[in-house]
């Protein structure tokens, strides 16, 4: 589909309104507010408010919440402005940022993308928690309209398996130490019922907006701590290093496709 024919079968979707193609200066602008860097990779990470951002940054940086230099976190949205995050790794010319939680504010999703000047990003990871919204439908609209690569992640997958396990009626306080194999059946029931919603769920809004299909990674922000930091995987883990190396395949393609040497970065 070339991109007249994609713009015309977005606009067909009334649900969402376009954002209009930014100028040269307002990209200048942009850049200049969220301290763009020739040279670097630059990550916004998006999402409603709760869906756990600033936890999955400090996760894609290799810190645990309460670690220095990681990103403040809180049940209250504590973003009120783009907040720019380097990584701390040398290896790494990745910058993350924290863009604030767009359910908490009182404009409109086009309205957003563009004041945030979101359209000067090199990539947007749409974060979802419990629902895949209306405003991250918008969010993957604008930035298909501008070219802009989106990786769809869902986070805090070890609390959402919990609570499938709970619904099953199991109570570990009730069960004896020794029946490991029970526990064991039931994590691994859990898992594939939601890593299977998950999934269909996606692909559904995807379908009802007129996008194409695209994968949604299921992520652990604990997890991802040991991944990154420790590189090291568990029976726990479901996508948290495809994410990590499908972002670095796409920071490291697009620095190439600008002329940079090629350069393997770290996981």
């Amino acid at each position: 589909m070339n991109g007249k024919e994609d713009s015309q079968t977005l606009e067909k979707h009334s649900a969402f309104q376009l954002v209009s193609i930014p100028s040269d200066k307002e990209i200048q602008i942009a850049k200049h507010r969220v301290q763009y860097q020739e040279g670097l990779f630059h990550f916004a990470m998006t999402g409603v408010s709760g869906a756990g951002k600033s936890s999955l940054i400090n996760a894609f940086r290799g810190l645990r919440n309460r670690d220095q230099g990681a990103a403040p976190t809180g049940v209250v949205e504590t973003t009120t402005d783009i907040t720019r995050f380097p990584d701390p790794s040398p290896h790494n010319p990745f910058v993350w940022y924290d863009v604030p939680g767009s359910g908490t504010l009182n404009t409109p999703d086009w309205q957003y993308f563009t004041a945030h000047g979101l359209y000067v990003f090199d990539c947007i990871i749409v974060l979802f928690d419990s629902r895949f919204t209306m405003t991250d439908l918008a969010m993957l609209v604008n930035c298909r309209r501008l070219n802009i690569p989106t990786y769809i992640v869902r986070s805090k997958s070890d609390s959402h398996i919990r609570n499938i396990i709970k619904e099953s009626g199991y109570d570990s306080d009730e069960d004896e130490d020794e029946n490991h194999s029970r526990r064991n059946a039931l994590y691994s029931s859990a898992r594939e019922q939601y890593i299977a919603e998950t999934r269909a769920t996606v692909r559904c809004n995807l379908q009802e907006a007129n996008l194409p299909d695209q994968r949604v990674y299921i992520v652990a922000n604990s997890t991802m701590v040991s991944t990154v930091r420790d590189q090291k995987l568990s029976e726990k883990t479901i996508d948290e290093l495809e994410l990590m190396r499908d972002l670095f395949r796409e920071a490291q393609s697009r620095r190439c496709g600008k002329g940079s040497h090629s350069q393997a970065y770290e996981v």
